[in-house]
C-alpha cells in the first residue's frame, strides 16, 4: 500500500474511533453531573481521562496535532475537576464545549476540510484558562442546540464474527455499506428462488401436457413421448430440488446478514439526552432522557431513519411540553421533567414511544392557529392530529427552538416514508405520547397486490386489516361522504382509482375494496381486483424521485416486474376527505349541465395547463388572459366558478376578487386564487378581499385544485 492510501486507511479509522469516542465522552459527562457517589464519580473521572487520552494518541498517529494539543488541554481541565472531587457548572460547560468541538473537527475531517478556524482552534484558550484558573471561569448559558444540517452520522458500523486462523471470536469491524449491499444482493436472489417456483410449476404443466398428447401417440412416436415425458419429469424434480437448496441458502444468508446489520435500539437515541439536557438548561428547564427497550436489536437501517423524528420528538417535548421548574412545583410535580424513549416488537412491526410528563397539548391554540390557516377542525380528539400539519406552531415568538412551524411535519413524513405511522396523544397538565409504528426490516415486505385504472399496485399486508365485497347495503352517506358500515363503526370510504387521479373503472354489482389501518385511523378503498399477496424485495424511489403522492418505494414482484409501493397512512388521510365516485352502486339520475368556470391567467402554459386540468374534470371553462377580461366575460356570460391568478396587466387577481364580492348578482362566487405568491402577507390579503381558497403555485397539484372546486360547489 502507498504512502497516501495508508494515510486514507488511517484517517478513516481514526474518525470511526472519534465519533465512537465522542459518544463515549458524552455519555460520561452526562451521567458525571448526576453521580451520586464518590465511588462513582472516580470510576466516571477514569473512564472520561482514559477515552480523552486514547483520543489524544490517536490524533498524534495522523498527524492532527491540533485535535492533540485540544486533548491535552481538555486533560488538564478533567484532572483540575478529578482533584476538586466535584464538578461546577462552568467546568461542565468547558467539558460539553470541548466534546462538541472535537465531534464538529471530525465532520470537517470527513469533508476534507482544514481545522484552521474551526470552533476546535477558536476553544485552546478558554480550555487553557480552565485548567490554570477555573475559577476565573464566567458562567455562560449554553446556546440551544439547532439540528444539524448534515445529516446525522450513521451508527457505528456493526461487528461480525468472522473466524481465522488464531483469531476465532475477535470482532471484526464491516462498513455498513458492504451490509447494505450484501443485503441487496441476499433479497434479490431470493426473488430469484420466487421466481423459480414459477419456473417449476410451468415444466409440471408442460409434463402434463406432454402426458395427454402421449396418450394420443401409437407406436414408435408413443416411445418417443414417454422418453421425452421421462426426461421433463426428471427435469421437474431436479429444479424443484435446485429450488428448496436455493430458497434455503437465501434465507440462511439473508437472516446472517439481518443479524449483521442489527444494532440495538439505544444507538438510535445516541446524543438525545445531550440535546435534551442543553435544551432545557437554554431554557431555565431541567429534562431527564429515559431509554427503556434499548437492548432490543433493529434493523441499522431502521435505527438511521428513526434518528431524524426521535431528535424532534425529543426536542419538541422539552421546549413545548416540559414546565419550568416553578410551575412544575406548583402543580406538585418534580422540578426535573422527563422524556421517556420506548421501543417494543408487536409481531412484524417495532412501536417507539416518545411521552412526557409535561403540561399535554394546548388545544385551544392548536385549533384557533388551524383555523387562521384554513384546516379543518373538528372539536374532537382527531384535532390533535392537526400538529402534524406543515406550518403549524403554537409558539408565541420565533426562537432557536420553536416557532418555526416545521418539526412535527417532518416526523410525519420520514416515518411515513419508512411505510410507518405517527399518532399523538395527551392528557391535559399530565404530558403528551407519540407513537411511531414501523415495520421491522426495510427491505423485504410481504404484500398484497391490487389493481385500479388497470395499473396494479403493491401494499403492506400489515397495513391491510381485512377485505370486503361492498354491497349497497354496506354503504350510508354521513353529511355528503359515503361511508362504510363496519361493526360498531362508521369508516371513510373511497376508490383507489380516485385517490390516486386515476381514470375511474366500471362499476361493478358488488366492488371489492380492502380496508387499510394507519395508527388509531382506518378507510375503506375499492379496488378492482386482488390479485395476490406475496413477498417481495423493496426498492427506493432513488433520488432523481424527489415526491411521489401516496408513494414510498418500488417493489419488485417475483416475475421480476415493478410495481408502486403505496403508502398506508398517506391513502388512508387522503380517503378521509374524500367521497368514493358517485358511481360505486349506480342510480338513474337526471343528467346534470356541466358546470362553468372562469379562468383568468396572463401565462399562456399555465392558462393551458389549468384549462386542460378543469375540462378534463367535466367543467366548461372560459379562458381569459388578464382580470379585466374576466371581469367582462362574467357579466356577459355568467359562471358557477372563479380561477384566477394574482398579478396580471390591467386587473390583477385581487382586485378580481374584490369586484366579484361587490358584485350583487356575483357576491357568493367561490373564488380560486393560484399564485406563486407564497408570502403569508400576500395569502392574508387574498383572503382578506374575500378568496375562497389561495393555492401556491410551488406545491401545486390538480388533486388539491379540483378537491377545492368540489368542496365548494
Amino acid at each position: 500500500m502507498d504512502r497516501d492510501r495508508l494515510a486514507q486507511a488511517l484517517m478513516a479509522t481514526f474518525l470511526e474511533e472519534l465519533e465512537g469516542h465522542v459518544a463515549a465522552l458524552n455519555r460520561d459527562l452526562l451521567a458525571l453531573e448526576k453521580a451520586a457517589s464518590p465511588a462513582r464519580f472516580g470510576e466516571l473521572m477514569t473512564s472520561l481521562l482514559r477515552t480523552v487520552h486514547s483520543v489524544k494518541g490517536a490524533s498524534r498517529a495522523v498527524s492532527e496535532s491540533l485535535i492533540e494539543t485540544a486533548c491535552h488541554r481538555l486533560e488538564e481541565v478533567l484532572l483540575v475537576v478529578q482533584q476538586r472531587e466535584h464538578t461546577t457548572p462552568e467546568l461542565m460547560e468547558v467539558c460539553f464545549t470541548a466534546v462538541d468541538a472535537l465531534d464538529d473537527a471530525g465532520r470537517r475531517l470527513a469533508l476534507k476540510q482544514e481545522l484552521k478556524g474551526s470552533p476546535l482552534e477558536a476553544l485552546l484558550p478558554r480550555l487553557e484558562e480552565a485548567a490554570r484558573a477555573p475559577g476565573s471561569l464566567r458562567p455562560t448559558a449554553p446556546a440551544a442546540p439547532e439540528p444539524p444540517d448534515t445529516p446525522a452520522p450513521e451508527a457505528s458500523p456493526p461487528t461480525m464474527d468472522a473466524p481465522a486462523p488464531g483469531l476465532e471470536g475477535l470482532p471484526v469491524r464491516v462498513s455498513a455499506q458492504k451490509l447494505d449491499a450484501l443485503l441487496a444482493r441476499s433479497g434479490e436472489l431470493r426473488v430469484a428462488g420466487l421466481r423459480m417456483e414459477g419456473r417449476v410449476e410451468w415444466v409440471e404443466a408442460v409434463h402434463e401436457e406432454l402426458y395427454h398428447l402421449r396418450l394420443r401417440l401409437r407406436g414408435t412416436d408413443e416411445a418417443v413421448a414417454r422418453r421425452l415425458e421421462a426426461r421433463l419429469a426428471q427435469l421437474g424434480r431436479a429444479l424443484a430440488a435446485d429450488r428448496r437448496t436455493l430458497l434455503q441458502a437465501t434465507g440462511g444468508l439473508d437472516e446472517e446478514v439481518r443479524r449483521a446489520r442489527t444494532l440495538p435500539f439505544a444507538e438510535a437515541c445516541a446524543g438525545l439526552e445531550r440535546n435534551a439536557r442543553d435544551l432545557a438548561l437554554a431554557s431555565g428547564k431541567q429534562a431527564r432522557v429515559e431509554v427503556r427497550g434499548g437492548a432490543l436489536e433493529l434493523d441499522r437501517s431502521l435505527l438511521q431513519g428513526l434518528r431524524e423524528p426521535l431528535l424532534h420528538l425529543v426536542r419538541n417535548a422539552v421546549a413545548h411540553g416540559l414546565e419550568t421548574p416553578t410551575a412544575r412545583r406548583d402543580a406538585g410535580k418534580p422540578e426535573e421533567g422527563r422524556v421517556t424513549l420506548s421501543a417494543r416488537l408487536r409481531g412484524g412491526r417495532v412501536q417507539v414511544v416518545v411521552e412526557d410528563d409535561g403540561r399535554g397539548l394546548d388545544m385551544a391554540s392548536i385549533r384557533e392557529r388551524a383555523r387562521a390557516r384554513g384546516l379543518p377542525v373538528l372539536q374532537d380528539a382527531g384535532d390533535a392530529r392537526l400538529i402534524f400539519m406543515p406550518g403549524l406552531s403554537t409558539a408565541e415568538a420565533v426562537t432557536s427552538m420553536s416557532g418555526r412551524g416545521v418539526g412535527l411535519d417532518v416526523v410525519r413524513a420520514q416515518v411515513e416514508g419508512m411505510r410507518g405511522s405517527v399518532d399523538v396523544s395527551f392528557v391535559p397538565g399530565q404530558g403528551t405520547r407519540f407513537t411511531l409504528d414501523v415495520p421491522l426490516t426495510l427491505s423485504t415486505l410481504r404484500v398484497l397486490l391490487v389493481t385500479a385504472g388497470r395499473q396494479t399496485f403493491a401494499v403492506a399486508g400489515e397495513s391491510v386489516e381485512r377485505l370486503l365485497r361492498l354491497g349497497p347495503g354496506d354503504v350510508r352517506v354521513v353529511e355528503g361522504r359515503q361511508m362504510w358500515a363496519a361493526p360498531g363503526a362508521l369508516v371513510p370510504l373511497a376508490t383507489l382509482t380516485a385517490v390516486l387521479g386515476l381514470e375511474a373503472s366500471a362499476p361493478r354489482p358488488r366492488p371489492g375494496a380492502m380496508v387499510l389501518s394507519a395508527g388509531e385511523l382506518r378507510a375503506a378503498l375499492v379496488v378492482d381486483e386482488v390479485v395476490a399477496e406475496q413477498e417481495v424485495l423493496v426498492r427506493g424511489l432513488g433520488s432523481r424521485i424527489r415526491r411521489a403522492r401516496h408513494v414510498s418505494g418500488v417493489a419488485v414482484l417475483p416475475d421480476g416486474r415493478m410495481a408502486p409501493l403505496l403508502n398506508a397512512a398517506s391513502l388512508v388521510r387522503a380517503a378521509e376527505g374524500r367521497t368514493a365516485h358517485a358511481g360505486l352502486f349506480p342510480a338513474p339520475v337526471e343528467k346534470k349541465a356541466r358546470r362553468r368556470v372562469l379562468l383568468a391567467d396572463d401565462s399562456m402554459t399555465t392558462r393551458a395547463l389549468e384549462q386542460s386540468i378543469l375540462e378534463a374534470a367535466g367543467y366548461e371553462v372560459l379562458a381569459c388572459a388578464d382580470g379585466q377580461e374576466a371581469w367582462e366575460r362574467l357579466l356577459a356570460e355568467g359562471a358557477d366558478a372563479v380561477v384566477s391568478d394574482v398579478e396580471m396587466p390591467r386587473m390583477d387577481g385581487f382586485a378580481l376578487t374584490e369586484a366579484v364580492r361587490g358584485s350583487q348578482r356575483f357576491g357568493r362566487l367561490p373564488v380560486v386564487l393560484v399564485t406563486a405568491r407564497s408570502r403569508p402577507e400576500d395569502k392574508a390579503r387574498g383572503l382578506q378581499v374575500g378568496a375562497s381558497a389561495y393555492l401556491v403555485k410551488s406545491a401545486f397539484d390538480q388533486t388539491h385544485l379540483l378537491e377545492t372546486l368540489r368542496q365548494l360547489l
